[in-house]
């Protein structure tokens, strides 16, 4: 069995008008809920292999933070098409994976996030800002994925888990 963790970035800075989407920050509040759902991550073991992560600031500042507030070994690497990529695209980038890899997390944007998690699952999850799905694949191969292969294993929203702490 495979696990796939589905991790949107954290919320990011509308300040400057002139920026360029690719090139959004985290916000104050996504600054904190990153780490913190790194901490949730870190509490309940998941613990991904491998994170792929969009290269845009917002997500790359998001997989950063993730990775060391949940003590994260894996590496991460940036995947330009995950940039405002559509859920056929995102499968295709997970069904690439290497099979060495048991569990991996990628971290991107709305709406190809939930689209792939209705693809995978049959289901759709809305995906807040730092949400975090979890998904076992009932495959021992990556490139075998398709439509409604995955269950959801289960779904953190941050404001939700903020009221659990």
């Amino acid at each position: 069995m495979k696990t796939l963790y589905v991790l949107r970035h954290a919320k990011s800075s509308w300040d400057n008008p002139n920026l360029a989407d690719f090139d959004r920050s985290l916000n104050e509040r996504g600054l904190k809920t990153a780490p913190f759902m790194g901490g949730i991550m870190l509490k309940n073991n998941l613990l991904p292999e491998l994170v792929l992560s969009s290269p845009a600031l917002r997500a790359k500042e998001t997989a950063e933070l993730i990775k060391v507030s949940a003590n994260l070994q894996s590496e991460v690497k940036f995947d330009e098409q995950i940039y405002e990529a559509s859920p056929q695209t995102l499968l295709q980038i997970v069904s690439e994976l290497d099979e060495t890899v048991d569990s991996a997390m990628i971290v991107g944007h709305n709406p190809g996030l939930e689209g792939l998690i209705k693809i995978l699952t049959g289901e759709f999850q809305a995906m807040p800002t730092a949400g975090l799905a979890v998904i076992d694949l009932e495959t021992e191969s990556w490139s075998k994925i398709d439509s409604e292969s995955g269950k959801l294993r289960a779904l953190f929203n941050p404001k939700e888990e903020s009221k659990r702490q």
